[in-house]
Formats: C-alpha cells, structure tokens, sequence
C-alpha cells in the first residue's frame, strides 16, 4: 500500500525544510516538496533522501492546485519578506494575504486532503487593543480569518505559531555591534533587556517535530493553535547566551516592542496546545546550540 502522500510549501526554507527532515525520518508520509527551483542544490539533495521534488508558485493558485493533486496532508507557510523587501510593509501584506488565500482556495480544491497545517502568527494589533500593528503577523490574521469562512477547510486545518528563531540575530536589526574601543559587543532594540522570548531555537531541527507531532494527532489539533515553543528566555538573557559562544527596520522593532510591553500575552488570543499537550518532552535543539551550529557572530572575531 503506497503511503499518504504530504506536501510541503517553501521545502527548501526554514520552516519547510525541517518538515521535510521530520517527515523523512519518521517514514509516515511520503513527501511532495514543493520549491521555486527544482534545479537547486538544496532540491536535489531533497531529490536524493527519497522526496518527490515539484515546482509551484504561491501568486498562482492553477500551479498549487495542480501541486497538491492527491495529497491527504499540507504544510503551509507564506512569504512576507521578499515583497515586503521590494515595496514595503503594505505591499508585502497585501501579497502575503494574496499567497494564503491561494493556498486555502488550492486545498479546497484538494478532495484527498485530509490535513492542513497552516503556519501563522498570533493577532498582535488585537491582543494590544490597536496599538502594535506588526504586518507579516496581521497579513497572517487575514489568512486565518479567510480560512474560517471556508468551513470544509477550517475543519481539517491545524494554526501553528512558530515562535522566535534562534538564527533571527543573523537579521541586522538584532545582530549584536562589536565595539572595538571597548573590546564589547553592544546589541540595541526597542524593547527592554527584560522583554520575554518564547522560542522554538534551532527551527532547521525543531520545527518538525511539531509537525510530526500535529499530523499524528488529527482529533486532537484540527481546529486548534499549537504554540510552538521549546524554551522560555528574554532578550538580556538571549544576547548573555549567544555572548558565552562567541566571546563578546522599523517592522521587526514594533513586534519587539509588543513582546516588551504585553510578555506572554503576546502569544494569545486563542487557546493553545503546547508541547506537553502534544507529548513532546525530547529531541529540541535549543537558543544555545543553534547559536553554535549557524555560527552566527557575523563581527570577525
């Protein structure tokens, strides 16, 4: 009997990679990677470890449709930065909205679908009552909410939050500055030393084990938000870590100052399985390791 078959958005990114490893390793599914390049050698290697290697564009739902024929599970992640890159955070929410509705309207299409895991984020401008509006977390709020009117779709769809990343102080806007008159490094932010991080780490390697976690347990994450978090920290205590291993935009900065002002509150809004919800209490690859793994110093030293 062949096996279901799960197909992965953005397999070669981040998110979708770690998916993939996941997958591949724990032999449950058989994997439809979904890439812009199938060329690469990022596909290839994919190509190589057993996964079916397709080309698909987010901004055209007919090549989504056709990508996700006979699939019974679909990971699903969006891409913000690139156009927010190029034109700024409106239009890089517009295309984000554009891209989730394509996915959603393209599983609809899907009749074997039987699971689909949408990565999002949690609604910041109401968990702060208009205040803090981060776009590619309100683009993501747009997209949940265009999912709840499809009622076929939001009954199988599993909300994943996937919380700070331990290579996002490769981003220059938290990069830490080397000082060469002191001898240290200094990291500036808008929030405050004291500002809580729930974090999923090394995503490369933690990310998949959510997933894996989700698509075994359907009666359990359909309709639900798994906040996806392997530790707990701040960013004094962050930027204290990532010193020990290595000796010494505006839009990133409003989402810092929503974690600074509402804590954990940040990551509300809806009820949420964790990682004790989920059975998931090994295998993580922590804010410390990640660090050490991507060589993430950037200063030379």
């Amino acid at each position: 009997m062949s096996q279901p078959i799960l197909t992965v958005i953005g397999a070669t990114g981040a998110q979708g990679s770690s998916v993939v490893d996941a997958v591949l390793a724990a032999g449950i599914y058989h994997v439809r990677a979904i890439t812009r390049n199938t060329t690469s050698d990022k596909a290839a290697s994919l190509r190589f470890r057993g996964a079916e290697v397709v080309s698909a564009d987010l901004n055209d739902e007919s090549s989504l449709i056709a990508a996700f024929a006979g699939s019974s599970a679909i990971y699903a992640v969006t891409d913000f930065f690139e156009p927010f890159a190029k034109a700024g955070p409106e239009e890089g929410m517009k295309v984000e909205v554009l891209q989730g509705k394509n996915l959603a309207n393209s599983a609809t299409k899907t009749p074997t679908l039987k699971h689909y895991i949408w990565s999002t984020l949690p609604n910041g401008f109401e968990i702060s009552g208009g205040k803090y509006l981060v776009p590619h977390f309100e683009a993501k709020c747009k997209i949940d909410a265009y999912i709840e009117t499809i009622r076929d779709l939001y009954a199988k769809t599993t909300f994943l939050w996937i919380t700070w990343y331990a290579t996002n102080y490769a981003f220059s806007m938290f990069t830490p500055i080397f000082v060469p008159t002191s001898g240290k490094c200094l990291q500036i932010g808008t929030g405050p030393a004291t500002t809580p991080i729930l974090s999923i780490g090394d995503a490369k390697s933690n990310v998949g084990l959510f997933t894996n976690a989700i698509l075994v347990q359907p009666e359990l994450t359909y309709t639900r938000y798994i906040l996806a978090y392997m530790g707990e920290t701040t960013m004094g205590e962050m930027f204290k870590t990532w010193g020990r291993k290595w000796h010494m935009c505006r839009e990133m900065g409003v989402m810092m100052e929503l974690w600074g002002e509402y804590g954990n509150k940040s990551w509300t809004g809806q009820e949420v399985l964790t990682t004790k919800d989920l059975g998931l209490t090994s295998g993580f690859v922590g804010i410390e390791e990640a660090f050490r793994k991507q060589g993430l110093s950037g200063l030379g030293l």
